[in-house]
């Protein structure tokens, strides 16, 4: 079991939904009609490839939805920044979070100059096995004992959800040393 400690952002996933949506929406309506008339398989074929390729944009934005950027199994710190599964980095190596800004990675020149608030987890300079990890550019970086989350892909980010994370891995720091954690 482990407790979501930042998730992602729900606002561009809603919005992700929307094409999908509709594809489902249209490829129901388009399967519907041709179903009442002949000769018109090719028409069902197409508005169930649509619904189907619709049903399955939604459920991988509910899966996405689904992930969080941070959490805690209660011995490490589970980083999910678009590798195949979750980075467990030991808790003991995580020293805290900051409040950064930085480029938004955003498509289009419109966006390229935009930059957007980031959380920022500090590692032990110590732990060098967690020095530098790849993990997916556009959702963040990891680098010189530094993960930086891009706050365009996860929740809203400001100095209370900071305090809030340095606050909890404190807590679970804590009960670790007193061994009250499993």
């Amino acid at each position: 079991m482990f407790e979501v400690w930042l998730r992602p952002n729900r606002r561009i996933l809603a919005l992700g939904a929307l094409f999908p949506a509709v594809a489902l929406i249209a490829g129901a309506m388009l399967w519907m009609f041709a179903a009442g008339a002949a000769n018109r398989v090719w028409l069902q074929i197409v508005g169930g490839l649509l619904a189907g390729i619709g049903l399955t944009g939604l459920a991988f934005m509910l899966w996405q939805a689904r992930q969080s950027r941070l959490a805690c199994d209660g011995r490490h710190l589970l980083v999910n920044l678009g590798t195949a599964r979750a980075i467990r980095v030991p808790l003991e190596v995580v020293e805290g979070f900051l409040l950064g800004q930085g480029p938004s990675f955003l498509p289009g020149q419109r966006h390229e100059q935009a930059e957007v608030v980031n959380v920022v987890v500090r590692l032990a300079e110590r732990a060098t096995e967690w020095e530098r990890v790849d993990v997916n550019r556009q959702l963040g970086s990891w680098c010189k004992h530094y993960i930086t989350i891009r706050g365009t892909w996860c929740e809203r980010l400001n100095v209370a959800v900071v305090n809030r994370l340095n606050v909890r891995l404190s807590e679970v720091k804590q009960m670790l040393k007193e061994g009250s954690l499993g």
